[in-house]
């Protein structure tokens, strides 16, 4: 028997509009800078959630010891709950789990989440437990591969949390950017802070004959692209570079990628029943679509959590999942994709179906 998933759930922190965020704090963050404001009016997002409001409280000049202390008594609580939902959905209790993996690149602290976490919520001193850390919004999909992994060849369910708190790395203004002369890296910040934010999203995996069984994986690095998109740890946090050049990168790919993952399983793109793809912004959805093809209505779960969400690195991927699933009952049988993309620059996709008694 394999691996298939069989509860699902994410928690959030208190939202915010995106033009509340931009009228309120980042429109003096950049000074009025026409550039940064239309990026942030061009998103495509109208809500985010964040453990920092930055209209409250900024951490710009605050070191990074400090905010991974704040990742630590912001994530707790986050964690639990979403562990807990994905748990009750699923009808486990937590002494039931024989993995507990946990993935983030937003925060590190040892004891870690996947300790603290598991004291907490009740899981016996011989859980297993998986750290997959810094690799960045494609990670929950790796994280997938190795806690399923773990339940077919040990017959025990498992749990994989994803949760990342990008609130806490907002960067100070350089000055080339508040002035009206923003560099490429400038740039780069301001598609960041208009971007991304805050989840915890919680899967759980039994060997299951019902659910959504784990059938395939498949990943590409570009090597030679691995600087278009970075995450590096700084005195002030960490600190994404994003190079523009990223959606052409996928534009080569992703085409080649999915249908070799789904000709070895005997499908085309046509077959697939749903598609759940990491809004990494709207012109990677956009370039999604022309390459493969594919029609609003399944572009759409990753449209709405985007819209809701905005990029929430490894956890977005797990969202717009649920929200596929939610909005979208599955025949036994329907196949699913869930993709995402990140550092190296990496592509990984995870072929799904959907099973039944």
């Amino acid at each position: 028997m394999t691996a298939s998933i069989t509860g699902m759930a994410h928690a959030v922190p208190a939202a915010a509009s995106q033009q509340r965020l931009w009228d309120d704090y980042f429109r003096e963050h950049y000074a009025g800078n026409r550039v940064a404001a239309r990026v942030f009016a061009a998103s495509g997002i109208e809500t985010r959630h964040g453990v920092i409001d930055p209209t409250v409280e900024s951490l710009c000049d605050t070191g990074t010891g400090a905010r991974m202390r704040r990742f630590l008594a912001e994530a707790m609580p986050l964690g639990k709950e979403a562990v807990s939902a994905a748990l009750a959905d699923a009808g486990l209790d937590a002494a039931d789990v024989g993995l507990f993996g946990v993935v983030s690149c937003t925060g590190y602290t040892t004891p870690g989440l996947d300790i603290l976490l598991a004291r907490d919520l009740g899981m016996t001193p011989e859980v297993q437990r998986l750290h997959i850390g810094h690799m960045g919004c494609y990670a929950a999909l790796p994280g997938l591969g190795a806690v399923s992994d773990f339940v077919t060849a040990r017959g025990r369910p498992a749990v994989m949390l994803c949760l990342e708190l990008t609130t806490l790395h907002v960067q100070p203004p350089t000055e080339s950017a508040r002035s009206g002369r923003p560099t490429a890296e400038d740039l780069q910040q301001m598609v960041a802070h208009s971007l991304f934010s805050d989840a915890a999203a919680a899967v759980v995996l039994r060997p299951a004959a019902t659910g959504l069984r784990v059938v395939d994986i498949a990943a590409r690095t570009d090597v030679a692209t691995s600087d278009h998109m970075t995450w590096d740890v700084t005195d002030l946090g960490f600190k994404m570079g994003l190079s523009p050049q990223v959606p052409d990168v996928l534009a080569v790919h992703v085409r080649d990628v999915v249908r070799g993952l789904l000709a070895r399983n005997g499908l085309s793109v046509a077959d697939v029943a749903g598609w759940a793809v990491h809004p990494g912004g709207r012109r990677i959805l956009e370039v999604v679509a022309e390459q493969l093809e594919l029609s609003d209505a399944a572009m759409a779960p990753s449209y709405e959590v985007l819209r809701d969400f905005g990029n929430c690195s490894s956890a977005t991927v797990l969202l717009v999942l649920e929200r596929l699933l939610a909005n979208r009952p599955l025949a036994t049988g329907d196949p699913v994709v869930a993709m995402a993309f990140g550092p190296g620059l990496t592509l990984y996709m995870v072929l799904l179906r959907a099973a039944g008694d």
